[in-house]
């Protein structure tokens, strides 16, 4: 954004782009924009009728006459109160739907993105987006732009018509208005800035929250309660500052815009008196000039908070924007479709860095024959999580190329590619819901009794019928209710049931108990049978029996052999067997 857009009174390159959005429901909005002229237009015929009234009727004593205007007065309000219903809910429904597809659109780009977004964004930013500021561009429709056209021609068909009754007394009236018009320009300054520091706050403020929260077993596991209050502390009052920033703006305009119209009335009154004395004006009209300034200073009050909503929908559009104009996706060029694979892998002189500098891989060449197992062993760091990643095509390779089935993986389709490969992970992740429902994840082509065989064939089916409700039973919020090593089993049924071409183990035994792991090795012995395995170890004594191993250290491919021939080159993996088989006879 230019330095002179942003000095400007608002951006409408984005305004008109915040707009834009209401086009599915263009005839609401117009109607609202026509509701919104109608209403300008018969508000100030009210004090054109109460002038009417005082000098034809009141000072002639024309009670017929006044009786019948009165009655005209009364249906002109209530006219004007079933438009005004319309117009509001007409302008609310606009909002509302203009947010529910907003929302949509953002979670819709978020879910396919490419991880290294999520790798580097905090979570509290994106729910703030998905949230917070796509709600405040709901008030843009509902409390903004709308209403600020119909405030806007109000005033101006007020001030047409008091020139129309009088011009000399619309010009003494309106002698104090570049008073208004120079404290609305700085208010209109000062509470952009102050708003634009409120909502980086409040992205600072989720962030921070959404963070602890989820991690707050660690906070007390390491008995960090009070130095983490004293951070939150800090960006608490960060928020409040800015927003006592803004509370200032509004504390300071609103009284100047009360002595303002103090200030006009006065002064119409006492100009007006002495026209009145000199049969320069009437009564009638002074009275309709004291009901017309009223409704002038009204909408010039709320427009000032109208302006501040605008404001708070623009920022918070720009920011929605530019979290859609992110083009951070894995390019779906392929037309292939991954059906019926063996599963043959092979890695060609793949070189791989999450930063585009740092490799985390360096040509890395291995081939996994179909239906065969590939162990991947190696220090932490070594690059091995960084190996499934790049099968699945969560990241892009930097260099070389990866192969299933002598296809480049690019060839197929993305959805297609992913539907084809099962990862168990080390951290499982679950969602708040039934055990059916995280396993199946909602895809109601798995049918109850396929994740019933699932689970029986793994030896979990006992333990999942003793939880209350069985499959049915609610895991509550990232699997809180369950242990380590039951989420763990879970996970490997949620694998097994989209029955994979290839299935991918990436440490998951390496956080759970022994009875849990004889399960899952139970498991793993029967299920990898004909069906293509990478298993990430962190027990060596897990993978012995694969049909081949390979030694990663710093990004690179060390060894390669089955277990008795890595053993006996007495190498790397030697080193790394004798070791961890120290630590477990020391234990």
């Amino acid at each position: 954004m230019s330095e002179k857009k942003k000095k400007g009174f608002v951006d409408f390159r984005l305004l008109r782009k915040v707009i834009s959005l209401a086009k599915p429901f263009r005839k609401q909005f117009n109607l609202a924009i026509a509701l919104a002229i109608f209403l300008a237009v018969i508000g100030p015929a009210r004090p054109w009728l109460a002038q009417i009234a005082v000098d034809r009727y009141i000072l002639e004593f024309n009670l017929n006459g006044l009786i019948n205007i009165c009655i005209l007065m009364i249906m002109l309000l209530v006219a004007e109160s079933i438009l005004k219903y319309f117009f509001i809910m007409l302008s609310r429904w606009v909002g509302n739907s203009v947010v529910n597809l907003l929302r949509v659109k953002v979670f819709d780009h978020l879910l396919h993105l490419r991880l290294k977004y999520f790798d580097r964004t905090p979570i509290g930013t994106s729910t703030t987006r998905t949230i917070n500021d796509v709600e405040a561009i709901n008030e843009v429709f509902s409390e903004g732009i709308i209403t600020m056209i119909a405030d806007l021609l109000t005033i101006l068909v007020i001030i047409v018509a008091m020139a129309l009754m009088d011009w000399r007394l619309t010009l003494v009236s309106l002698s104090v208005f570049p008073i208004l018009i120079y404290a609305t320009y700085i208010f209109k300054e000062g509470i952009k800035r102050s708003f634009q520091e409120v909502r980086n706050q409040v992205a600072a403020l989720n962030a921070f929250l959404q963070e602890h929260i989820t991690g707050m077993r660690v906070v007390q596991i390491f008995n960090s309660e009070k130095r983490e209050l004293e951070k939150f502390k800090i960006i608490n009052a960060a928020h409040r500052k800015a927003n006592i920033q803004s509370i200032w703006y509004f504390s300071l305009f609103f009284p100047i815009v009360e002595i303002v119209s103090a200030l006009a009335i006065g002064l119409m009154v006492w100009w007006g008196a002495n026209a009145v004395m000199k049969d320069f004006t009437t009564i009638g009209t002074l009275t309709g000039f004291i009901l017309y300034l009223t409704m002038l200073f009204r909408p010039l009050r709320v427009l000032a908070d109208k302006f501040n909503t605008l404001q708070m929908g623009v920022v918070a559009a720009d920011r929605v924007f530019e979290l859609l104009d992110r083009k951070e996706f894995i390019s779906n060029d392929g037309i292939l479709e991954a059906k019926n694979i063996s599963g043959d892998v092979k890695f060609e002189n793949v070189w791989f860095a999450y930063d585009q500098e740092n490799y985390v891989l360096r040509n890395v060449s291995l081939h996994i024959e179909s239906g065969k197992t590939l162990a991947i062993v190696g220090a932490t760091g070594a690059g091995k999580s960084s190996v499934i990643n790049l099968l699945s095509r969560f990241y892009e390779i930097n260099q070389g190329k990866i192969f299933i089935d002598k296809k480049d993986i690019r060839e197929y389709d993305l959805h297609s590619l992913r539907s084809t490969i099962s990862v168990v992970m080390q951290d499982v992740f679950l969602f708040s819901g039934s055990i059916l429902d995280n396993i199946r994840l909602r895809n109601e082509n798995i049918s109850r009794d396929s994740i019933i065989n699932a689970a029986k064939m793994i030896g979990a089916h006992e333990f999942i019928m003793r939880l209350p409700n069985g499959y049915d039973f609610n895991v509550m919020e990232r699997g809180g209710t369950l242990s380590q090593g039951q989420r763990q089993i879970i996970s490997f049924i949620r694998a097994l049931v989209f029955n994979p071409s290839i299935l991918v183990l990436d440490e998951a035994t390496s956080s759970i108990d022994t009875e849990s792991e004889q399960l899952i090795q139970h498991a793993i012995e029967t299920l990898i049978e004909g069906r293509t395995s990478i298993v990430i170890a962190h027990r060596l004594s897990t993978i012995q029996k694969a049909d081949k191993i390979i030694v990663l250290d710093k990004g690179e491919l060390k060894e390669s052999g089955t277990h008795d021939e890595l053993i006996s080159k007495n190498g790397l993996y030697k080193q790394l067997y004798d070791l961890q088989f120290k630590k477990e006879e020391a234990a």
